[in-house]
């Protein structure tokens, strides 16, 4: 693939169009950097329990709290991904089953 084409290819052969793996690397950084937060928030917990002092186990309430919400929005995220990616790969099909270019899956003799 030469540079600056607006298509990247995976593995399988499938292509998508540079607009469509954008969306998804963004998509895959927030994810990276919402779980790298919850490891922070985990590590927190821990030690808060550890220390068994009352108001560090009162805070864990609130940490817990914003863990489970960083677990949903991670879920959310994932969920979009996979609607968006079945959404691409089934107008790529289209393409190819209407002889669009372009908008091509190769598939492996």
């Amino acid at each position: 693939m030469m540079e600056g084409d607006s298509f990247s290819r995976f593995g399988n052969g499938t292509q998508i169009d540079g607009k469509v793996f954008s969306t998804f690397q963004k998509s895959f950084l927030q994810v990276q950097s919402i779980l790298d937060q919850n490891r922070l928030l985990i590590n927190e917990i821990n030690q808060n329990h550890e220390s068994k002092i009352p108001d560090n186990l009162t805070r864990n309430v609130g940490l817990i709290r914003e863990l489970n919400n960083n677990i949903r929005r991670v879920v959310d995220l994932y969920a979009d991904l996979s609607l968006s990616f079945t959404r691409s790969m089934d107008a790529y099909s289209e393409g190819d089953s209407e002889g669009k270019a372009g908008h091509k899956r190769n598939r492996p003799p």
